[in-house]
């Protein structure tokens, strides 16, 4: 390099001759090229270092003496050349276009000699004191150093950087990535945290993956490793994880993608992430935040700012863990208290009472009321155990709560072995009656059906009654849904004035029976505080003309029989 009038320098790279100010980098650089720059050179980097850290931690006192000074010049140099690189590429120094490659790539270089220097006493001494464990992270340590200079020592170093070209990648991994390094004081290696969590470690550079797997395990965590973002989600489907630390420059699936196929997933999107790159600008701190980062870790990292974030980490998903189980707990007792509610009261009636009414209270214009009674029930029940008893009444009263969801009326209560039903109550509908009636010709099958399975003779009478009503809540503590009128009382005397297995209705039922149903009248009945009334025995639903006429065509074919 030679001096020009201009006060600049003229350097010779590859029979080019380029002339420039000392501080200004090459023509053409870019901001891009300077953070994959910065990138290449840290990878080696916090290689060198974080092993070395590692050594240092498990020497002790037992080692020798020559081989724990050693370590400690050689962390020194790392560390010296990570102040220096984070010094020459700074951001502000692009800015102000004072980045020097040239000067830089000297500085580095030289320092570089030094760890390389330290490292082959090391292992010389280790080999001699036959540590094995010792001599293996030195070799990584030399081949990290070697890759480094490897980078350094190309003619072409700075100008490949300002055209935008890579330099050659580790041969180790296809694209060189980052592993976090320190720069303070080497931990305590008896410091370590209780072994909280099982993380996954995702880096494409196998001694990355490697150094920082192990390190994670001296703090007391259990690691898996995955060298891309594909593979890292397909063990996250074989495996539970407490935590991921996810590097961001990964060939197949970055680390950007992968966070946002992790956030998009409903099993996964809770599961902290801690994002670990050299890319240390803010737009990717930003970046992967609003992705759903939990943290962002720049590389080279210190070793206990790391751990005091997984440890943070680890415990604000322990909490959001812990929340979501409350919340699950709290929605299942609240889906219990709504089916104890709504086997209470009836949904509308519920809603209106979480609603916050206080007084639920409704006049009815026209409802139907049905009652139903078991005959002789309590001469039946003297010669039953009351196990025996509360068991048949049971399955009773379950077949016609099953007939009452399909024929979409009301249950209101049940008084010994009486069973009471609405229809247009609380919601109004327009076949009230027509829904009342086929649930009461259901229930008459559906003892039938029971006297079947039991060997029993069992029969029930049944009454209705169509009028208006009153409906409402009463009690504060146990609330209890129930109706009042003339229409419920004369609902009750048709039952209690009927036959065994007939449906007794009233006139004003009969009416709106008459044009789909059977019905046959049945004299006057004499009711407590009503006198006479005419009532009506329910047969059965009237046939459809369609089915009427198929029958007819049936019966005076050619060959056929009349059953």
């Amino acid at each position: 390099m030679t001096g020009n009038p201009t006060g600049g320098s003229t350097s010779s790279v590859g029979g080019a001759t380029a002339s420039r100010s000392p501080h200004t980098p090459p023509k053409g650089v870019d901001e891009e090229a300077l953070k994959r720059l910065r990138h290449d050179l840290r990878t080696p980097l916090n290689q060198i270092i974080g092993y070395t850290e590692m050594l240092v931690e498990t020497a002790g006192e037992s080692a020798p003496a020559a081989l724990t000074e050693d370590l400690q010049r050689l962390n020194a140099s790392g560390s010296q050349i990570l102040a220096i690189l984070n010094e020459g590429l700074a951001p502000w120094k692009f800015e102000a276009g004072k980045v020097d490659l040239v000067g830089l790539r000297r500085s580095l270089l030289g320092l570089l000699t030094s760890v390389l220097g330290y490292r082959d006493l090391c292992e010389e001494t280790a080999r001699a004191h036959g540590l094995e464990e010792a001599v293996s992270d030195l070799e990584k340590i030399g081949q990290a150093a070697r890759h480094l200079r490897m980078m350094l020592d190309q003619d072409s170093f700075t100008e490949r950087y300002a055209l935008g070209a890579p330099i050659a990648s580790n041969p180790t991994s296809g694209s060189p990535v980052l592993f976090p390094g320190s720069r303070t004081p080497i931990l305590d290696p008896t410091v370590t945290v209780p072994a909280a969590g099982h993380l996954l470690v995702v880096d494409d550079e196998p001694l990355n993956r490697e150094m920082l797997m192990r390190r994670l395990k001296r703090m007391g965590f259990t690691a898996t490793g995955a060298e891309n973002g594909l593979l890292a989600l397909e063990q996250l489907t074989k495996e539970t994880f407490d935590l991921v630390l996810l590097d961001i420059l990964m060939p197949e699936l970055d680390g950007f993608k992968t966070l946002e196929r992790l956030k998009a997933d409903e099993k996964l999107r809770h599961l902290p992430v801690i994002m670990l790159t050299a890319l240390d600008e803010a737009s990717s701190t930003v970046r992967c935040i609003e992705a759903g980062a939990e943290d962002y870790v720049p590389k080279p990292f210190n070793p206990v700012i790391l751990r005091a974030r997984i440890t943070a980490a680890l415990e604000r998903k322990r909490l959001r863990d812990q929340e979501r189980a409350y919340l699950a707990e709290i929605q299942a007792e609240r889906a219990k208290s709504e089916r104890l509610l709504l086997n209470i009261l009836p949904k509308a009636i519920g809603d209106r009472l979480k609603a916050g009414e206080q007084t639920i209270v409704d006049a009815v214009v026209e409802a139907t009321v049905m009652f139903a009674d078991i005959v002789n029930f309590t001469g039946i029940a003297a010669k039953l155990t009351p196990e025996q008893t509360v068991a048949w009444l049971n399955e009773i009263f379950s077949d016609f709560d099953h007939l009452v969801e399909r024929h979409g009326v009301e249950k209101v209560k049940t008084v010994g072995d009486s069973y009471m039903v609405v229809g247009g109550v609380p919601l109004p509908i327009p076949d009230h009656a027509v829904r009342c009636a086929d649930m009461a010709m259901a229930m008459i099958e559906s003892m039938q059906v029971f006297n079947q399975r039991n060997g029993l003779a069992w029969q029930i009478r049944i009454g209705m009654h169509t009028g208006p009503l009153v409906a409402g809540i009463i009690g504060s503590k146990k609330f209890a849904y129930d109706l009042w009128g003339d229409t419920v009382n004369i609902a009750s005397r048709l039952e209690s004035h009927g036959e065994p297995g007939m449906i007794q209705v009233s006139q004003a039922t009969a009416d709106l029976l008459t044009p789909l149903f059977v019905i046959e009248p049945r004299g006057h009945l004499a009711l407590k505080n009503r006198g006479k009334m005419t009532a009506y025995a329910l047969i059965s639903r009237h046939k459809p003309l369609c089915a009427v006429k198929s029958s007819a065509a049936v019966a005076s074919s050619p060959g056929t029989t009349r059953s």
